[in-house]
């Protein structure tokens, strides 16, 4: 064998087979090679079936069952489960003691529960014995569970099937029984034109959505899906990264899907599912549908030096210098530990008064970071806001930003570190989205690692928005590199204290040099998808 034979993450699937290929272990089978992970199969059941019906079903038995899984354990411990057709309370139980067992030595283990519960031909699958194994044994273990609207009612115990706009309630109420996280699928009756999901998680919480893919041949979906969120929290996603992972998967799946027999053809997922050319999902701010039809098309966004000071002193000092390279330059004036008072604010709206046409002479669009309303007021067109300061503002808060955007032309740049955060700010149509820490920074403590040259690419490749590289930039060949890669922008810090025009022009001629096409191999091609931004719990 070759010594350098990848050793690849592990998932385990406790399934079922389908003897027509599409479904069940068939399904995940496809979904772990494309997401580049080994799947374990484990049989909990085995089926008989083609593409317009199933005609049998046999559970095997909880010794058979058991040891499947106690030989994973000696040899092939996975670092995910996903859940399939389980096939009866027995097998329910027993994996909920197996992975109890595990979780005693390996407490990161987690596990995907997608309840299947009946088949897309409309055959049952369980019982309400087997409804209460759910509840009682998975969904309180579970790491994320992945339901469609049919199985959230059934798991909830509710009679009829519940519209769309009852998502969030479903999915609250699954995590209320347990579950760390909920993806629940099924909302494209609100809007024809999307495919809409709903996300639980202790990330973030919205409507997750993308363009829908118009197919019949939709087998396999909800299987791809949970394998696809499974192979993702094996490589070290968090649950909402997993989440938008997955339904990027599977929209390449569905993309790909047609018929193998007279009924619905599989949806087929492949490598390269995330390569530059698929369309990131967006996912909302505790809204459903996401509204990112109502966001406003943004000003156009000028490449280049993007410089950040904190006083209007260092932002006048650079802005009267002749021949400045710089395109932006953000005004980011933290308020006290102890809260802003009104004086702390007048002073700041004074700031930006005095900067606002030193900048317009100097061709320069002056952001101001974080205190919206004061800049607003001050006459500000450009404002920044990170993740947690949108998130923070009331719904009134929101809609009077976004009117100021619509009516004014006011401009919104985002930071976002991860994965969701990235598909979050793709939903509100901003004029840039800050990527990073690219490199180690110091400026300030956060829960990121490093995204590195890779994450950068990948993310200027498939997001809509351009996207500004910060963190860590201290040397020009850094301008280089993150212009190679795609960005749209460089973020100077610490790199500019001190900086003259004269100094600030080399960077700018390395900004330049990373942007004409180079030979191969001197900037990195985006991966298939970016390793995890956020940093493991110690």
């Amino acid at each position: 064998m070759s010594s350098d034979f990848p050793i690849r993450p592990r998932i385990a699937s406790v399934a079922g087979t389908d003897s027509g290929g599409g479904a069940g272990l068939s399904a995940d089978q496809r979904a772990a090679q494309a997401f580049d992970v080994h799947l374990c199969p484990v049989v909990a059941a085995v089926t008989a079936q083609h593409s317009r019906a199933v005609r049998h079903v046999e559970a095997l038995s909880p010794a058979l069952l058991q040891a499947q899984l106690d030989a994973l354990a000696e040899d092939l411990p996975p670092a995910a489960i996903k859940t399939g057709l389980l096939g009866s309370v027995a097998n329910a139980r027993v994996l909920a003691r197996w992975v109890d067992a595990q979780r005693r030595h390996q407490t990161d283990l987690a596990l995907v529960v997608d309840p299947v519960l009946r088949a897309s031909t409309g055959a049952p699958f369980a019982d309400a014995e087997l409804l209460t194994a759910y509840r009682e044994e998975l969904l309180p273990r579970a790491t994320l569970v992945t339901p469609n609207r049919r199985e959230a009612s059934a798991l909830l115990g509710q009679k009829d099937e519940a519209g769309p706009e009852a998502l969030p309630a479903q999915a609250t109420a699954l995590r209320a029984l347990g579950a760390q996280a909920v993806l629940l699928t099924g909302g494209d009756a609100l809007d024809e034109t999307q495919a809409l999901d709903w996300l639980d998680s202790p990330q973030a919480r919205g409507g997750l959505a993308h363009p829908r893919i118009a197919t019949p041949h939709s087998h396999g979906t909800g299987c791809t899906l949970a394998t696809a969120a499974a192979a993702a929290l094996a490589r070290g996603f968090p649950v909402a990264d997993a989440a938008v992972l997955a339904k990027l998967l599977t929209t390449h799946a569905l993309r790909q899907a047609g018929p193998q027999g007279a009924g619905a053809g599989p949806v087929w997922a492949t490598p390269g599912w995330g390569r530059p050319g698929a369309t990131l999902p967006t996912l909302g701010w505790d809204d459903l549908p996401p509204a990112v039809a109502e966001a406003p098309a943004p000003p156009a966004f000028a490449p280049g030096l993007y410089g950040i000071v904190d006083s209007a002193e260092a932002a006048l000092a650079l802005l009267r210098q002749p021949g400045l390279p710089l395109r932006h330059l953000q005004l980011r004036c933290k308020a006290p530990p102890t809260g802003a008072d009104a004086a702390w604010h007048a002073a700041l709206a004074e700031t930006i008064r005095r900067c606002l046409p030193v900048a317009e002479a100097a061709g320069v669009t002056l952001w101001v970071n974080d205190h919206w309303e004061t800049a607003l007021a001050a006459g500000a067109r450009a404002l920044h806001l990170g993740q947690e300061d949108w998130a923070g503002l009331s719904p009134a808060q929101r809609n009077r930003l976004q009117r100021a955007r619509t009516r004014e032309g006011v401009a919104l740049g985002l930071s976002s570190h991860s994965v969701w955060e990235l598909a979050r700010a793709v939903g509100l149509r901003p004029s840039y989205i800050a990527c990073g820490p690219v490199w180690p920074t110091t400026t300030k403590t956060m829960p990121w690692r490093p995204q590195g040259l890779d994450n950068l690419a990948w993310w200027a490749a498939l997001s809509p928005t351009p996207v500004v590289a910060i963190g860590g930039v201290l040397q020009p060949d850094q301008a280089r590199a993150a212009a190679a890669c795609g960005a749209s922008a460089v973020c100077l810090v610490r790199g500019l204290a001190g900086a003259t025009s004269q100094a600030l022009q080399a960077w700018q001629q390395a900004w330049e040099e990373g942007q004409t096409p180079r030979p191969d191999g001197e900037a990195p091609p985006a991966p298939d998808w970016p390793h995890p931004s956020l940093a493991p719990t110690p």
